[in-house]
């Protein structure tokens, strides 16, 4: 019986082992079918999460490229409406009436021009990257002067290859009046690159869109008086020397005729530079002695009268005169021989003085404002520094006058006069003038 006993719990003990090995592996099999299911879940979870995530990102991405596509759209004018306004405001009114595209039209010159042409029955666009070189809102007033005559304004800057390129397809120019730059003497020792940007690159971005058209355009644009720079023979003539520029300023505008002789020379292109000098007027540059001298006299401000030992005069020369000029320039302009980037045959090069041939001391000035505003003005006489100033500007303006009848009528009183009315009442004072 003890043997049979003994053999039944063996086999008992057995038997329990078994079930608890069986227990155990089913236990595991259960933790490796739920584990498995686990991961398997997670596996399916963070696949989702993956997928979301990409979605998410290539959402973000897509947005974002449209948001810069929309920016730039918008700065296009936002698609048709833009193109519409592009279109209406470049047709002619006239018959024979020219298309043109005023770069640098929310700018003192460019504004009146634009305004001008317009006014005469020409198509007329503008171009303006309205810049804080100065006080932006008064561009933004000239602006809203210019729409009210039905111009449109593309807001954007002329090294923008895509911009310029569209607005080409969209209008057929027959001229160019290329006036967008980087103005200013002084300020190129504080930026100097700006006027690379502006008057280098920016020139020649334009004469390559405009020698790849079909037509091309005849363009005239703004030189300077400034490339005379340190040439002591007065009056100045467009055959004298204008190799030694006192500043950066004129350097990058001696740089612009050279780069016009160029593209005429190999494009075909017809090019016509206008050297304007010291341009004043209503709706003129914050930046000009005349504009800041009658700002600081209204105000009781000292001004700054720069002196040297050599008198310090200017050929001031009156807006309405200098639109004129521009004007005639446009009217005279030959065709473009080029075709395509390919030159037909010679093409028009000429360049133009557009002064007063009057030239008069900034103390006259300074004289003239104090008897218009009525007030006494608190002068600080300083020596004129070595920044790129030049202290005699005298224009010859015989050239001009012989090819298509240049004659500027305005002298300084009288120009002053109508400024000094216009600065009254753009900025709301009270009229203390004579």
């Amino acid at each position: 019986m003890a043997s049979l006993f003994s053999v039944d719990t063996n086999k008992s003990t057995k038997l329990d082992r078994y079930n608890t090995y069986i227990r155990k592996v089913n236990s595991s099999t259960k933790f490796i079918v739920a584990s498995s299911k686990l991961l398997y879940r997670m596996t399916i979870l963070i696949s989702a999460l993956l997928i979301c995530s990409f979605i998410v990102s290539h959402f973000l991405f897509i947005s974002n490229n449209s948001n810069q596509h929309g920016r730039r759209l918008f700065s296009f004018g936002g698609g048709a409406a833009w193109e519409k306004n592009v279109r209406h405001s470049s047709i002619p009114k006239k018959t024979n009436g020219k298309v043109v595209l005023v770069t640098g039209a929310a700018g003192f010159v460019g504004s009146h021009c634009a305004l001008a042409l317009k006014k005469r029955g020409d198509g007329v666009i503008g171009i303006d990257n309205f810049n804080s070189y100065y006080d932006p809102s008064l561009k933004r007033a000239r602006q809203e002067l210019l729409a009210k005559h039905e111009i449109f304004i593309v807001e954007g800057d002329i090294n923008d290859v895509d911009l310029v390129n569209k607005l080409f397809d969209i209008v057929p120019f027959t001229h160019v009046l290329h006036l967008a730059a980087q103005a200013g003497v002084r300020y190129a020792m504080e930026n100097p690159l700006s006027y690379i940007h502006s008057n280098v690159n920016g020139f020649v971005n334009l004469l390559e869109i405009a020698k790849s058209a079909n037509p091309q355009p005849a363009i005239v644009w703004a030189s300077s008086s400034s490339v005379y720079g340190l040439n002591t023979k007065v009056p100045f003539s467009e055959n004298d020397r204008t190799d030694q520029p006192a500043s950066l300023y004129a350097a990058t505008k001696k740089a612009g005729e050279e780069i016009a002789h160029t593209y005429n020379h190999i494009y075909g292109l017809s090019l016509t530079g206008l050297r304007f000098f010291t341009v004043y007027g209503p709706w003129g540059r914050p930046d000009m002695a005349y504009f800041f001298f009658t700002k600081d006299m209204i105000q009781g401000k000292p001004i700054k009268v720069y002196v040297s030992d050599k008198e310090v005069a200017r050929d001031f020369t009156y807006i309405d005169d200098v639109v004129k000029g521009c004007l005639g320039a446009i009217d005279t302009a030959e065709k473009s021989t080029g075709s395509g980037g390919k030159k037909r045959g010679p093409a028009q090069l000429r360049v133009y003085n557009l002064g007063n041939t009057s030239p008069v001391s900034v103390k006259k000035l300074v004289a003239i404002l104090e008897n218009l505003l009525n007030i006494k003005a608190k002068k600080n006489l300083i020596r004129m520094p070595q920044n790129g100033d030049v202290p005699f500007t005298h224009a010859n303006v015989s050239l001009a006058y012989g090819d298509f009848g240049y004659r500027p009528t305005t002298n300084l009183s009288s120009g002053l006069r109508k400024f000094v009315k216009w600065y009254l009442s753009y900025y709301g004072m009270q009229a203390r003038t004579k």
